[in-house]
């Protein structure tokens, strides 16, 4: 009861209870925001960006109280605008655009790609796997090109082709002119499509993914076949490494996310089958963006430096330079303190 007194002294009672009880918190967490708002994530201390969220869920608890029990409304006010401040140094992304891209390929890209080495391993195999076979297959019969390599792939190079056409066809530069970026454009297209039905397909339990990858050494290995029977080996490796080793290990890198989800659907583990895809699904989703870049890449190489550059050294040193480099950035790269 509130006999002889005013009627919002209990009220009044209530607030400055309320805001005595947890005041300090909210202090706490406004210093905090005002250092990261005036400075970045640079001018906290590590504690202090530990300790930045479970204020802000303080200062939301807060807020629901004080409206739940109707206290003034100066705290109000007060608590709405903090909280709103805390919600975006809690959630908005504060940093610049170009920071995040340059961390992503510095540390996260090469570490999610050792991370998953295995999935990583089994889409190289299988692949190989499938070149292997369209290779055997075809030097035994040459008319099993044709199952391995459709009519738009192969563009004129089959087994009924001449020996001189094959050769010409690794040295044209029909596409040399003014449309070279488009072409190396609408590559980069066709390649990034297929790596990202790789890692849709995932959502399939995987299999289709691995039937994909088979077919796709099947057509490679099939065109080794060819080359290799007309004295061409070497030469088609020259004309192809230069832009495959990017695209091949694009292609995989796309192959190993799909089974990373696949995987994940079926050994889901103690979690939910959605809530494992969600926490495979953002790591195997790193592999994904970074393959894209790739295949942008392998596309640039192929629409534009292949077309140019007919001398099969300088073809295959471009090709020895590309793997090299490939390989100490997923090695060596990320593995700073």
């Amino acid at each position: 009861m509130n006999a002889g007194g005013h009627p919002g002294e209990t009220t009044d009672l209530k607030s400055s209870r309320f805001r005595r009880e947890r005041e300090q918190t909210w202090r706490d967490l406004e210093q905090i925001v005002d250092r990261l708002e005036k400075g970045g994530v640079g001018a906290l201390s590590a504690d202090e960006l530990s300790l930045l969220p479970s204020l802000y869920r303080g200062a939301a608890s807060s807020l629901a109280v004080a409206r739940a029990i109707s206290l003034d409304r100066g705290l109000l006010d007060y608590l709405d605008a903090l909280v709103a401040r805390g919600y975006i140094a809690v959630y908005g992304n504060r940093r610049p655009a170009g920071e995040a891209i340059a961390e992503f390929f510095r540390l996260r890209f090469p570490q999610a790609v050792r991370r998953h080495a295995l999935y990583i391993a089994a889409a190289f195999l299988v692949m190989i796997l499938g070149a292997l076979t369209g290779w055997r297959l075809t030097l035994l019969d040459s008319e099993r090109y044709y199952s391995f390599v459709g009519e738009g792939m192969s563009q004129g190079r089959t087994p009924s082709a001449s020996t001189q056409e094959l050769r010409e066809a690794l040295y044209s530069d029909k596409e040399a002119d003014g449309t070279l970026g488009v072409f190396a454009s609408f590559l980069f297209t066709h390649n990034a499509k297929v790596g990202i039905l790789c890692f849709a397909l995932g959502f399939a339990a995987g299999v289709p993914v691995l039937f994909l990858l088979f077919s796709n050494g099947l057509t490679l290995g099939a065109f080794a076949a060819l080359y290799q029977t007309r004295g061409l080996g070497m030469e088609l490796w020259a004309w192809l490494l230069p832009h495959g080793v990017s695209e091949l290990t694009a292609v995989c890198l796309c192959g190993a996310a799909g089974l990373i989800l696949g995987n994940s659907l079926i050994f889901p583990g103690p979690h939910t089958r959605l809530q494992n895809l969600a926490l495979r699904g953002r790591s195997a989703t790193m592999l994904v963006v970074g393959a894209v870049v790739m295949l942008l890449v392998a596309g640039l190489i192929e629409g534009i430096f292949r077309q140019v550059v007919h001398d099969p050294i300088i073809r295959w040193s471009v090709a020895v330079a590309t793997f090299l480099f490939w390989s100490l950035y997923f090695l060596l790269g990320g593995r700073e303190p």
